[in-house]
């Protein structure tokens, strides 16, 4: 019964209920699977095709789809060519040609977004090419540039402006060579000529009145704000035309007062091949400088008419036939501008137009081919425009801004306005300068205050009168005033002051500048603006007799003393100007330069340590017009030459500037007066000759430094070892460059050398501790100055003689080779061979018996030195009987041990010496 019932379970039917799902048989097959995305992030293509864009486009595609008839389609274009080229720079080169003329292209398309576009291209290319490489396509594009500007949507219109803002900034002088068209498409901007007007009309003598302002109503912008962003680019062209003339070799504006080459830089003459002018000197013309011609002629002519910058505008007739037409217009905008507010109290939009007219008006009168051609257009235009000038831009002088609400609800469409006037270039709301305004206007009508043939006297003091009050109230206001703002007004002053040529007119306008000078923390900048005004005022000889100068003057060497080292190069301008007044004799700044001369030159803390090489130069050099040294300048001096904080060279020239200020100098027609006493003059060479203070050579006395070795029967000084570099700065300042050559250019010589005889007895003899280049350089002074009328006294000589020794003794410890060791030894062997009683003296000296075993060494390897010498040879066999003694002692003491140094010391005499006297044993 169980068997068959387990049998039927087996084969028994499952049933189905409805609505239950049907269960999963157990030998189903599962067909599930997984699977993962794969991103390339570029497309694996290996064709000749080359890179592409994230959207697998290539150079070729893009280039093609520029095109398209649908504007978006020519957008991504040129956004994908961006981003190809940011991504395979050299893209750029390799395609330059077809980018350029496809982007030019797209300047007059009729879509703004496709302009845009190319807009953002154009800025890149411009900023990885440079102007050489763009030069053979730049035809094309303005060409392209010149059909956008004269396009008669004015869309387009305001974008070629937005393209020529790319232009400027990164080719201003490739675009300053084409200019023959654009300047007409800037007049036709903002005006139209007029068809009519008859012969009459055309018989007059201002062609420029054929030209009218003209109103656009379908611009988004009003006319006032559209002329301001033409003007605005107008200027910024001219400014490009007139850089580039000037790096041709054009006209360079003669109001720059605040060039770097205000003043004459001085010619550098060494005198090392001829020391204190003994032979010619040669004078060439220009002072050896050489002149600046201005030459017309060009290499190759301009293959085309527009490729250079002399093509319109290369003559005053071509410049004049522009400013007809030009000026007229700019008087026009600003009555419109004008006439809309009231009195002196403009808007700031009106200001900011305004204060274009009178930039464009000020590059205009820059235009000129050559710069004597200025005056002659100033005085045409002085003929033409002065009385239109004074009734316009005078009558309401000076101008001042006008409070306006802020209008805090915007009228719909106002911000886009807005958006795009900022994008055009204009000066937004808020930004408005009166007194850069009020400067400018200054400018443009003091250039025509020339005075021309037949012009009364006085004539312009109705409109100058205003122009002088101004200028004179806003410097002495009290107000600081920027580098921007200053440069302008001080253009005025100069031009006012040379112009005028009046004492009165002069004298109120330089103590309005004195005044803004004289303000406290002002910047460097502004400090030194106002110096190279000064200097260059200073220059004009109508001028070097105004008090204020003076006073100036007088008050540059305690400023140069209170600044110290805080400012090189304002230090340097002051420098500048000091000397070139010094030159001129000026009194009062020659008297307070006497008065600040320790300060300036301390050899601590003075200007002549303390600045740079250049400036160091400078102080020097106006040494020869101090009217007097006293002892106190001549010991600073003195320390100066001495401590190494200026060149050897330079310590050089201050020693032959005071010899040439004193009577020994043998100048019989010198133009200076003698400024130093004779017995200054030697004390101030004496210390210069041993290089220490008495304080000093006091203090070393005394002290207990390594440096010092100790005193031996070798060597009777205490030798101080003084620094290399100090050593060798004084060696340099003793022997190669001035004292020496001054001692010996002395017309007695053996008056000389006693009275250096006695300070060295007076200040040397009788030292333990002597520093090794005093003990040099008194050395050399003897052998220099020494001759057969010259005796010296025992004193000396024997204070020689023990110098000699304590040299020899520190040659023979100094490592060969060194620059110390040979200025020792040829100090020692000058002034042995100069003097031959030094020699016996020395080798009587060297007492065998006093010294210890280790010295004889060192004895020995000194008398071969000495023996082997040419110089001394002479010598040393006249002293052979002192010499025998040495030897035999010598060999006596070290009879058990026979080293080599006494082989060799045997050796020598035997070929030197006794070849000639015979032999020793």
């Amino acid at each position: 019964m169980t068997k068959r019932k387990k049998r039927q379970d087996d084969f028994q039917k499952v049933k189905l209920k409805v609505g239950k799902k049907k269960p999963r048989p157990d030998n189903a097959t599962s067909v599930s699977f997984r699977s993962k995305s794969i991103h390339l992030s570029e497309q694996l293509r290996r064709d000749e095709s080359g890179p592409t864009t994230h959207r697998q486009l290539g150079i070729k595609d893009l280039l093609s789809q520029l095109h398209h008839y649908n504007a978006t389609v020519k957008q991504g274009a040129l956004f994908g060519l961006r981003e190809l080229l940011a991504s395979h720079t050299p893209l750029v080169h390799q395609h330059l040609s077809t980018i350029l003329s496809e982007v030019a292209a797209a300047f007059t398309d009729k879509d703004g977004v496709v302009r845009r576009a190319a807009l953002r291209l154009l800025r890149f290319v411009a900023q990885c090419v440079p102007g050489e490489h763009v030069a053979p396509f730049f035809p094309l594009l303005s060409a392209h540039l010149t059909c956008a500007m004269t396009h008669i949507s004015s869309g387009i219109q305001a974008d070629a402006l937005l393209v020529l803002d790319v232009l400027l900034e990164h080719y201003p002088a490739l675009l300053a060579h084409r200019h023959a068209h654009l300047l007409t498409n800037f007049l036709e901007l903002i005006s139209q000529q007029k068809l009519g007007g008859g012969a009459k009309a055309q018989a007059k003598p201002g062609a420029g009145k054929t030209w009218a302002l003209s109103i656009t109503p379908e611009r988004r912008t009003t006319a006032q704000q559209w002329r301001l962003t033409v003007l605005l680019r107008l200027s910024r062209f001219l400014e490009a035309v007139v850089e580039e003339r000037a790096g041709e070799g054009g006209v360079v504006s003669a109001d720059k007062v605040t060039a770097d080459k205000c003043l004459v830089t001085p010619l550098e003459l060494n005198w090392e091949e001829q020391p204190f002018g003994k032979g010619g000197v040669q004078v060439f013309e220009n002072s050896g400088a050489k002149p600046t011609p201005h030459s017309t002629y060009r290499l190759r002519p301009d293959l085309e008419p527009g490729a250079g910058v002399d093509s319109v505008l290369g003559s005053l007739e071509a410049v004049r036939g522009f400013a007809e037409t030009l000026v007229p217009l700019l008087m026009e905008v600003w009555v419109e501008t004008v006439g809309a507010d009231s009195g002196h109290l403009i808007s700031d939009d009106a200001m900011a137009l305004m204060q274009q007219v009178l930039t464009v008006l000020q590059l205009l009168r820059r235009l000129t081919p050559q710069h004597h051609l200025q005056e002659e257009l100033d005085s045409w235009l002085r003929t033409s425009y002065l009385r239109d000038f004074r009734q316009h831009f005078m009558k309401n002088f000076p101008y001042s801004l006008l409070d306006t609400p802020i209008q805090r609800h915007k009228k719909k469409g106002e911000g886009k306005r807005t958006r795009q006037q900022v994008m055009g270039g204009s000066v937004a709301s808020g930004n408005a300068d009166p007194l850069g305004l009020n400067v400018t206007l200054c400018q443009v009508m003091v250039t025509l205050s020339v005075k021309g043939r037949g012009q009364p006297e006085g004539q312009d003091a109705d409109w100058l009168g205003p122009i002088r009050s101004f200028v004179r109230e806003t410097l002495m206001d009290g107000g600081r005033l920027g580098g921007r703002q200053l440069a302008p007004l001080l253009e005025v002053v100069w031009s006012l002051v040379l112009n005028q040529k009046s004492r009165t007119v002069t004298e109120e306008l330089l103590q309005a500048v004195h005044a803004q000078y004289h303000q406290r923390n002002l910047s460097v900048s502004v400090r030194l603006m106002l110096l190279r005004f000064f200097s260059r005022l200073y220059l004009q000889e109508h001028l070097s007799r105004s008090k204020i100068l003076a006073r100036w003057l007088a008050s540059l060497p305690v400023q140069l003393v209170q600044l110290g080292s805080r400012n090189p190069q304002l230090s340097a301008q002051i420098l500048q100007t000091l000397q070139s007044a010094a030159a001129w004799r000026n009194k009062d700044l020659l008297q307070s330069l006497q008065t600040q001369a320790c300060s300036l030159y301390d050899p601590v803390q003075g200007c002549v340590v303390v600045l740079p090489a250049d400036s160091q130069q400078r102080l020097v050099q106006m040494l020869y017009f101090l009217p007097a040294f006293p002892p106190d300048l001549l010991a600073c001096l003195s320390r100066i030459c001495n401590t190494g904080r200026v060149s050897a060279s330079l310590a050089a020239t201050l020693i032959r500037i005071i010899h040439l200020r004193s009577s020994l100098s043998g100048w019989q027609c010198s133009s200076q007066e003698v400024a130093v006493r004779d017995v200054d003059y030697f004390s101030f060479l004496f210390s210069t000759l041993i290089g220490f203070c008495q304080d000093e050579i006091t203090e070393l006395q005394q002290r207990e430094d390594e440096s010092i070795a100790l005193p031996s029967s070798f060597s009777p000084f205490s030798i101080y070892s003084t620094p290399e570099e100090q050593f060798t700065h004084h060696w340099d300042v003793v022997e190669v460059s001035a004292v020496c050559h001054c001692l010996e250019t002395l017309g007695s010589r053996s008056q000389c050398f006693d009275l250096l005889q006695n300070g060295v007895y007076k200040t040397l003899v009788g030292l333990t501790v002597v520093p090794d280049s005093v003990c040099a350089a008194v050395l050399r002074f003897v052998s220099r100055l020494l001759d057969v009328n010259v005796i010296p006294n025992e004193t000396l000589l024997n204070f020689l003689s023990d110098c000699c020794l304590s040299m020899l003794s520190l040659f023979l410890q100094l490592e060969p080779g060194t620059h110390r060791r040979e200025a020792v030894w040829g100090a020692c062997l000058a002034a042995l061979s100069t003097v031959p009683r030094l020699l016996r003296l020395v080798l009587q000296a060297l007492r065998v018996g006093d010294l210890c075993e280790e010295e004889f060494p060192q004895v020995a390897q000194i008398l071969q030195l000495l023996m082997q010498h040419t110089h001394l040879r002479n010598h040393m066999i006249a002293n052979n009987a002192l010499l025998q003694q040495i030897i035999q002692e010598l060999t006596q003491y070290s009879v058990e041990s026979r080293d080599q140094w006494l082989t060799d010391l045997l050796y020598c005499y035997s070929t030197t010496v006794s070849s000639h006297r015979g032999n020793l044993f």
